[in-house]
């Protein structure tokens, strides 16, 4: 597995599996109608951060690392990350986390959060959990799962 800093030309596998996950319904509060424009500039553009996971050669997923606010809440990142469904299950999530607190930390942030996990999305939970991630927050059924219905989201942090 290696990890590093995306390029232009990952745009297109970048973009690939973010529509696959949005539109999966279960992950993400961004949906099936999110533009190529709205993604770029959440996931790939400054002032995020964007970085690629490849196992034996091929796009394996991706994260980024941003601010979580601007201003005087600049000081605290947030991240994102997508693992490609073939490649799910052999712990790149997890690596990808440890690999993002490593860049935040590098970049000036003191801490990361979380604003929106989904509490069904246990895997996702779990590794971020084993990251040293804590839930601080929960909103109730914030988020509308495609097969479950309204359940609720968790905000997570750690320091750095």
């Amino acid at each position: 597995m290696i990890i590093r800093e995306a390029t232009e030309a990952d745009w297109p596998h970048v973009l690939t599996l973010f529509q696959s996950v949005a539109t999966s319904g279960d992950v993400f509060a961004y949906d099936e109608s999110t533009t190529e424009a709205v993604t770029r500039k959440l996931w790939f553009d400054l002032p995020a951060r964007c970085w690629i996971c490849e196992v034996e050669e091929r796009f394996a997923g991706t994260y980024y690392v941003r601010p979580n606010q601007p201003g005087r809440g600049n000081h605290i990142a947030n991240a994102g990350y997508m693992v490609a469904p073939e490649f799910r299950g052999r712990g790149l999530a997890v690596a990808m986390c440890a690999h993002s607190l490593e860049t935040a930390k590098h970049l000036g942030f003191t801490a990361m959060q979380f604003n929106f996990v989904v509490s069904e999305n246990t895997a996702a939970v779990c590794a971020w959990e084993r990251c040293g991630f804590a839930t601080v927050g929960r909103l109730p059924q914030a988020f509308r799962h495609r097969e479950l219905g309204l359940v609720d989201a968790l905000v997570m942090f750690r320091e750095l």
